[in-house]
C-alpha cells in the first residue's frame, strides 16, 4: 500500500498568496520586480567585492557569501511561483517540491551561520584588534564557510529523505506559495513524528546556537564600546556594526513572524504574508542596507559602474 501511495502521488497544489483572479497580474508584476531587484542588488555586491582588491578581507568575504546565499535563497522559491501565477496553475511536482525543501533548508540555515560568523568577526575587530589577523585569517574563513556548507548539506539531505518516506494523498494542498517543510508535515497521511523531532532538534541546534553566538558577540562588543572615553569613537563603532545589526534584526524578526503566524495564530493568510517578508523582502533589502551604510562598498560599486559605463 505504501509503495502504491508513492507511485500515485506526482504533484502537490500550492495555494499561493491569494486565489483572487483579479490580483494575479498585480502579484506577478510585484514579485517579478522584487525578484529582479534582489538578483541585481546581490550580484552587484558580489561583483563589487570581487573586483576591488581593497575589499578582499574576511568581513567582505562573508558579505560576498551572504549575497550569494540570498541570491540562491530567493531563486529557489520565486521563479516557480511566477511560473504558476503566469500559467494560472497551482501545481508543483513531487520532485520539484522535495528539491525546493532541500535547497530552502540549506540556504536559510546558511544565512544563520553566516550572520553568526559575521558577528564573531565584528567581535574580534572591536574587542581584539591586535590579534585580528591571527584569529581571523583567510584559511580560517574559507574553512569555516566550507564546513558550514557541508553541515547544511547533510542536515538538509537527511530531512528531505525523511520527508520522502511519508505518504500523501493524491490531491495534497499546501497553504503556502512554496513547499515549506512544516506545511508538508501537516498534510502528510503517515506518521511524521520522526520528521517533526528531527526538524525541531536541527532547528534548535542550527538556530538557537547561532542566535546565542550573536548575542554573546554583541554583549562583548557593547561592553567594550562603553569603556571608550570618546563619544566619537563610540559612534563610529556603533555605525560600523549598524549594517550587520539591521540585517540580523530583519532576518530573525521576519523568521519569528513566520513561526508565530503558523504555530500560534493559525491563520494561513497571515502565515503567507509573513513568509513573503522572510523569503523576499529580507534578501531584497540586504544589499541596500550594506551599500547605503558602507562607504567602502559604495566606493566599489561606484568604480564598478564607472568601468561598466566606460566600456559601453
Amino acid at each position: 500500500m505504501e509503495a502504491e501511495n508513492h507511485t500515485i502521488l506526482s504533484q502537490f497544489f500550492l495555494l499561493g498568496i491569494s486565489e483572487d483572479p483579479e490580483l494575479q497580474a498585480f502579484l506577478f508584476g510585484l514579485f517579478l520586480s522584487m525578484y529582479l531587484v534582489t538578483v541585481l542588488g546581490n550580484l552587484l555586491i558580489i561583483l563589487a567585492i570581487s573586483s576591488d582588491s581593497h575589499l578582499h578581507t574576511p568581513m567582505y568575504f562573508f558579505l560576498c557569501n551572504l549575497s550569494l546565499i540570498d541570491f540562491c535563497f530567493i531563486s529557489t522559491i520565486i521563479p516557480k511561483m511566477l511560473v504558476n501565477i503566469h500559467a494560472h496553475s497551482k501545481e508543483i511536482s513531487y520532485f520539484e517540491c522535495l528539491t525546493q525543501v532541500y535547497f530552502f533548508m540549506i540556504f536559510v540555515r546558511m544565512d544563520n551561520m553566516l550572520l553568526t560568523t559575521m558577528a564573531h568577526d565584528w567581535f574580534v575587530v572591536i574587542c581584539c584588534p591586535l590579534k585580528y589577523t591571527v584569529i581571523v585569517n583567510s584559511q580560517f574563513c574559507v574553512l569555516l564557510v566550507l564546513m558550514s556548507w557541508i553541515i547544511m548539506f547533510w542536515f538538509s539531505l537527511i530531512l528531505t529523505l525523511l520527508v520522502k518516506q511519508l505518504n500523501f494523498t493524491t490531491c495534497s494542498e499546501i497553504p503556502q506559495f512554496f513547499c515549506e517543510v512544516s506545511q508538508l508535515l501537516k498534510v502528510a497521511r503517515s506518521d511524521a513524528l520522526i520528521d517533526i523531532i528531527f526538524l525541531y532538534v536541527s532547528t534548535a541546534l542550527l538556530v538557537v546556537f547561532p542566535v546565542s553566538g550573536i548575542l554573546h558577540s554583541y554583549s562583548h562588543i557593547v561592553s567594550s564600546l562603553m569603556k571608550l572615553s570618546s563619544s566619537v569613537s563610540k559612534y563610529k563603532a556603533f555605525f560600523t556594526c549598524g549594517s550587520h545589526l539591521c540585517v540580523v534584526s530583519l532576518f530573525y524578526r521576519t523568521g519569528l513572524g513566520v513561526y508565530l503566524s503558523s504555530s500560534v495564530v493559525h491563520s494561513s493568510q497571515r502565515s503567507r504574508i509573513a513568509s513573503v517578508m522572510y523569503t523576499m523582502v529580507t534578501p531584497m533589502l540586504n544589499p541596500f542596507i550594506y551599500s547605503l551604510r558602507n562607504k567602502d562598498v559604495n566606493g566599489a560599486l561606484g568604480s564598478l559602474l564607472s568601468r561598466a559605463t566606460s566600456c559601453l
